[in-house]
């Protein structure tokens, strides 16, 4: 039975968006997009020893091929049947792809691990949906949950070229690609406390310094290599807050701690 705090009126507008979102959506063709999937599953990867797992939200299903590969079964939910039937021409064979709203998710079983990978500033109600998490997740499961960050070199570059009013305004591109907030580390660990949701880990990804297509035209032309992206990830590791995303590993908080 859904918990879900959304009105149906409510979800039901929400599939019509995911789809307007996938016919918008520029994500998957960008490198850096490509870079910051890869950085997450590089640093999640350590914590993670086969299981069950369940991804929110697909994409092109590039990441879910990098996740699939690190357990023995993945259930993948998205709202959207567009981004589903592109994730599943990668042909993998120890994934299960279920069309479903976030907030109506209701599986049979529990997970050992769950990504929630760039989804927070996505959905209607955050809320509900890490309170599903919550839920899903065996006890002593983990939850690994990705952001961008409203604080980036690059968005604060951004305000101070007068580009954006505030590192919290909506840009276009956020518009495009179906944003609706932007976090910063204050803000995120309170949505995962107030969702009962403890950090193992918290961290940035990359340390950002130009906006997502200036980074794509320095990585399609080779300007950013491989040796270039791991001294910001790693940099990224020393200065957090000006990273391009924010990454919390978590555990959900045990009744009566």
């Amino acid at each position: 039975m859904s918990s879900s705090n959304v009105s149906p009126e409510a979800l039901s507008e929400e599939r019509n968006f995911l789809e307007k979102v996938y016919a918008t959506y520029t994500v998957d063709h960008s490198a850096q997009t490509r870079v910051m999937r890869e950085l997450v599953v590089r640093t999640v990867s350590p914590f993670i020893k086969g299981g069950r797992a369940l991804e929110l939200g697909c994409s092109d299903g590039y990441m879910t091929e990098m996740l699939a590969s690190k357990v023995e079964h993945l259930d993948v939910v998205d709202g959207s049947k567009s981004f589903l039937e592109a994730a599943r021409k990668r042909g993998l064979q120890n994934v299960n792809y279920i069309y479903s709203l976030f907030e109506e998710f209701e599986p049979e079983q529990q997970y050992d691990y769950a990504f929630a990978s760039f989804i927070l500033e996505h959905v209607l109600e955050p809320q509900t949906v890490l309170a599903m998490l919550k839920r899903v997740l065996k006890p002593g499961g983990v939850l690994f949950v990705t952001v961008p960050n409203a604080r980036a070199l690059s968005r604060q570059l951004a305000m101070h070229m007068d580009l954006i009013p505030d590192l919290k305004a909506l840009t276009n591109n956020d518009l495009v690609n179906g944003h609706r907030r932007v976090y910063d580390r204050v803000y995120f660990n309170r949505e995962l406390r107030n969702a009962g949701f403890d950090p193992i880990v918290e961290t940035g990804l990359m340390l950002k310094i130009l906006a997502d297509f200036q980074l794509d035209q320095l990585i399609d032309n080779g300007m950013l290599g491989p040796s270039q992206i791991d001294g910001l990830y790693r940099l990224g590791l020393e200065y957090p807050d000006l990273c391009g995303a924010l990454i919390s590993i978590c555990r959900h908080r045990q009744e009566g701690q």
